[in-house]
């Protein structure tokens, strides 16, 4: 029998895709940078686009490892860097990396930009914001085929 939490990390990880894939969208419409409401609304729903993504993606890597029998990273301060490390690293004798290679570094990519989404709001200036719409468009290609082969090696992997 397949552990039900799985069903919850797929919802997790298909938020993520869609959130991603709109936010490319929006920026790729044009953010303009004038004071005007519409200018606003947009820059405003890209970042939370964004925003959402990554978070939806980081419950969804918190899902599987509380599903692998896995602590959370602690320390507050750079959680979110520890998380994306966890993943990304196989634990030798107990399971290979939950992501690898292009994609890591996509998602660290997208981890940089959640802190502009949150805090840096005010400063936001579309252009610079290419390299995170480039990480999203590999993490809308690779996440869930990422997390289905790492799924079907684990399960290789039982007796």
């Amino acid at each position: 029998m397949t552990d039900a939490r799985w069903l919850d990390i797929e919802d997790d990880l298909a938020s993520s895709t869609k959130h991603f894939r709109n936010a490319i969208a929006i920026y790729q419409e044009g953010l303009a940078a004038d004071d005007s409401l519409p200018a606003y609304k947009g820059r405003m729903a890209f970042m939370q686009a964004m925003q959402a993504a990554y978070t939806s993606m980081e419950t969804a890597f918190e899902r599987m490892l509380e599903v692998l029998g896995e602590t959370k990273p602690t320390g507050s301060r750079d959680y979110h860097a520890q998380l994306v490390r966890r993943v990304a690293r196989a634990i030798p004798d107990e399971r290979p990396a939950i992501v690898e290679g292009d994609l890591v570094k996509a998602i660290d990519e997208a981890r940089r930009f959640r802190h502009v989404a949150r805090r840096g709001y005010d400063d936001f200036e579309a252009p610079r914001a290419a390299p995170a719409i480039d990480a999203a468009k590999i993490i809308v290609e690779g996440l869930e085929p990422a997390i289905a082969a790492f799924r079907a090696k684990i399960a290789a992997r039982r007796p």
